[in-house]
C-alpha cells in the first residue's frame, strides 16, 4: 500500500517515535531518485536540530549513477553550493550544536562555504538493510555517516542519519523539487 495521504509530523517527541515512524513507511528503491531534493530536520531531539537550517540547508541532490552531493546549501535565492561532509569536524559539531543554531556560526559559515565546497559528488547511494528492511541508503564517501531512507510517498522520503558511534539518530524530510539542478 502506497503512503500517499501521509502528514509528515513536524517534530517526534523521542527517538523512538522517529524510528517508529520511520519503520511504519514503505521502502525506497535505489532506482528513481536522481534530481534535486529539498530538505528539512524533525525534531527528535538531537543535538544538531535546527543546526542544519539555521545554515542555510537546501537539501541533497542524486545523480542517475548513484553519486550524490550529500549537503546543499543555498547561496542567496538562485545558487546551491555542494559542501564537503570530509571538511566538517563531526566531533565538534556534536560538542558545540548549541552554536549551531546561532547567528554567528550562521555568518562564520558563509565565509567557510568556499574552502568547504565539494569538488564532485561525496556519497554514493545503495541498497543497504536498516531496521529490518532493505531501503536506499547515502553512504558518504569519508565520514562515518549513512543516511537511510524510507519512502512516505512518490516526492517525500524520511531520512534516518547515523552516525558511527553516536547512537541517537538525526531525522529529516526530503521533498522532490522542480527547481533545476
Amino acid at each position: 500500500m502506497e503512503n500517499t495521504a501521509r502528514q509528515i509530523p513536524s517534530s517526534f517527541r523521542s527517538q523512538a517515535d522517529g524510528l517508529a515512524y520511520f519503520d511504519s513507511l514503505s521502502v525506497a528503491p535505489v532506482t528513481g531518485l536522481a534530481g534535486l531534493w529539498q530538505g528539512h530536520g524533525v525534531a527528535s531531539e538531537h543535538p544538531l536540530d535546527g543546526v542544519l537550517e539555521n545554515l542555510g540547508w537546501y537539501g541533497k541532490r542524486f545523480t542517475t549513477d548513484l553519486r550524490a552531493d550529500a549537503l546543499l546549501f543555498a547561496v542567496g535565492p538562485h545558487r546551491l553550493v555542494a559542501i564537503d561532509p570530509a571538511m566538517i569536524p563531526l566531533r565538534l559539531a556534536f560538542r558545540f550544536h548549541r552554536f549551531g543554531r546561532t547567528q554567528v556560526a550562521r555568518n562564520l559559515f558563509s565565509y567557510l562555504q568556499k574552502i568547504c565546497r565539494a569538488k564532485a559528488p561525496v556519497a554514493s547511494l545503495r541498497s543497504m538493510s536498516f531496521r529490518g528492511k532493505t531501503s536506499t541508503a547515502m553512504v558518504y564517501d569519508r565520514q562515518p555517516i549513512t543516511d537511510h531512507f524510507r519512502r512516505i510517498d512518490e516526492d517525500r522520503l524520511l531520512g534516518v542519519m547515523a552516525v558511527e558511534g553516536v547512537d541517537r539518530h538525526y531525522f529529516f524530510v526530503l521533498t522532490r523539487t522542480k527547481r533545476a539542478p
